[in-house]
């Protein structure tokens, strides 16, 4: 059964038992804690839905709606050591999709947005902004068309969700412009803390925005300023670039400089969809951008997002570790560059397409074709580096790939405490790792995978992982 079928039942069979028990979908979201928007979605087949969220709404109808362990958690019994065979299209980036989402709050006309990622991040934006007023609905192959009002209703917001997503931060660029005194929920919940929020408030408080953090909430306000130096951004973060952009995207009265600024992929797509609409920017894909903003936009804007190079990291991980010949489609190679390079000097045999550009018109776009190859460890070690180095998410699977080299590797993650250790996750299936403290590892390989039981590691990343060595293990 294909995953939009299995929604489709899912929400069937859901709206049945909930008009069985003569409730309607205000009465459920209220119960659950949640929007009869969502509601709305879930029972249309048109949200990905959890086994956790499937149970809690089995729990408010009095009803099992679908048969599940008791713990409550998915389980994946994954049937290894078989070669991958075909190709595969890499998808678009969510981490583009979430930003442009947010920049789509800057134009007053309508944004369609094409093959847009549908995952949970991005439907816990749609909610926030279908809360203050702005129609969005989704048409064939994953597009979304984006509709504000004539005022946004910010007084509405649906705050519980705006809770569950760190993405909402990124309101503060657009809204500063429209509103002299608004308000936001923390973003993601109080566990960011003050050092994550705190380059954001400097970075917008160029332009005249004060920002006080309650209990609960950021207390915005927002008095014109003249922006007559360059804005030095004290993190290089993707969010806190694409926040500042957002917020010079509509200042006129001068050329903005914004120094440090980060030039990742995410980044890029938000610049060039704001050069669609307007505004000058220039220096895109460098850490220093110079934009020119305008007084108002009020435009109808199709823009297709780029492809995800995590996405098409993985694919090709997935490829190399279960030594397949598979062809992925659609890589975005300026950002997976040096991580092809590096493979590269490990062994790995694949062939190249010539690049072409993606839908967008500016993505760098190749297919490549792995062939079966034998690796060596590379010679030096493993390491993230902002961009043009290799991206911190794509590490993971590098240091995956090292179980298949011959020889040992050290795999340094810096960039986040502690994930370091989630590769030693990897020895339940046979693989020989060396905790070094907690950023470093040694990988010895190559791997003679075996079968296991794994406990899923609470981070996306290196859950993946464990995932694709599962592949491996005969």
């Amino acid at each position: 059964m294909s995953s939009a079928k299995y929604l489709r039942n899912i929400g069937t069979l859901i709206q049945e038992t909930r008009q069985s028990r003569g409730m309607t979908q205000v009465e459920l979201a209220t119960a659950l804690g949640t929007s009869q928007s969502a509601i709305n979605r879930i029972e249309k087949g048109g949200q990905n839905i959890s086994l956790e969220m499937i149970a809690r709404i089995g729990e408010v109808l009095s009803s099992e709606i679908i048969r599940i362990n008791k713990s409550g958690k998915t389980n994946f019994l994954i049937n290894g050591g078989h070669e991958l065979h075909g190709e595969i299209d890499v998808k678009t980036s969510k981490n583009a999709a979430v930003g442009l989402l947010c920049a789509s709050l800057l134009n007053k006309g309508k944004t369609t947005l094409h093959r847009v990622a549908r995952i949970e991040e991005v439907n816990r934006i749609i909610e926030v902004l279908e809360s203050i007023g702005v129609k969005c609905k989704w048409l064939d192959n994953n597009d979304l068309e984006i509709t504000p009002p004539k005022r946004l209703r910010l007084e509405d917001m649906d705050i519980e969700a705006a809770k569950r997503t760190r993405t909402v931060i990124m309101f503060l660029g657009p809204l500063m412009h429209q509103y002299s005194h608004f308000s936001l929920p923390f973003a993601g919940g109080c566990t960011l803390g003050t050092r994550t929020v705190e380059p954001h408030m400097t970075g917008l408080s160029a332009f005249g925005l004060h920002v006080v953090a309650t209990t609960d909430s950021y207390l915005a306000t927002s008095h014109k300023k003249e922006v007559d130096h360059s804005i030095i951004l004290t993190e290089r973060g993707d969010t806190v670039t694409e926040n500042v952009i957002m917020a010079a995207a509509l200042y006129h009265e001068g050329t903005v400089i914004i120094r440090n600024a980060s030039p990742n992929y995410m980044v890029q797509d938000v610049c060039y969809f704001l050069q669609k609409l307007g505004v000058k920017i220039e220096g895109i894909g460098t850490t220093t951008l110079k934009i020119r903003g305008v007084k108002t936009i009020n435009k109808t804007i199709d823009y297709y997002p780029s492809e995800d190079p995590i996405e098409a990291m993985s694919l090709v991980a997935a490829g190399i570790v279960t030594n397949s010949e598979i062809t992925v489609k659609r890589i975005p190679i300026e950002f997976m560059e040096l991580e092809m390079a590096i493979l590269a000097g490990m062994g790995l045999q694949y062939e190249q397409t010539d690049e072409y550009l993606g839908r967008n018109g500016f993505a760098r776009l190749v297919d490549i074709k792995l062939k079966k190859s034998v690796l060596t460890a590379p010679k030096d070690k493993l390491h993230s580096m902002p961009f043009p180095g290799v991206n911190m998410d794509n590490l993971p699977f590098l240091g995956l790939i090292a179980t298949a080299a011959e020889g040992r590797t050290l795999v340094h993650d810096w960039s986040y405490e502690n994930r370091a250790i989630y590769f030693t996750e990897l020895t339940k299936l046979g693989a020989s790792i060396e905790m070094v403290d907690p950023h470093r590892v040694y990988i010895e390989g190559p791997t003679r995978w075996k079968p296991g039981d794994v406990v899923a590691p609470p981070a996306l990343r290196p859950s993946v992982v464990v995932m694709l060595a599962m592949l491996a293990a005969p």
